[in-house]
């Protein structure tokens, strides 16, 4: 199964725009979904800090800031 991970922060709207695309795009389709707070974690806010969202599927960026539905379904097999 494929594996969904987006890195974000409370109080970002970019993020809570990504994470209704994924999860939208996991009701049709069917992948795990994990969402990180970027802010429980220094490295991770270095890493991440001005690019969130972030959305990595199978380990692997394939997101910066907006999520394309029609590429991440191809992404996970649909």
């Amino acid at each position: 199964m494929h594996r969904v991970v987006l890195y974000s922060r409370p109080g970002c709207h970019l993020c809570d725009v990504a994470r209704e695309t994924i999860l939208s795009q996991r009701e049709r389709l069917g992948f795990e979904f994990e969402e990180v707070d970027i802010e429980a974690d220094e490295e991770l806010e270095l890493e991440y800090g001005i690019r969130i969202p972030v959305v990595e599927v199978d380990g692997e960026e394939a997101f910066e800031i907006t999520v394309d539905a029609a590429r991440l379904a191809s992404l996970v097999g649909a």
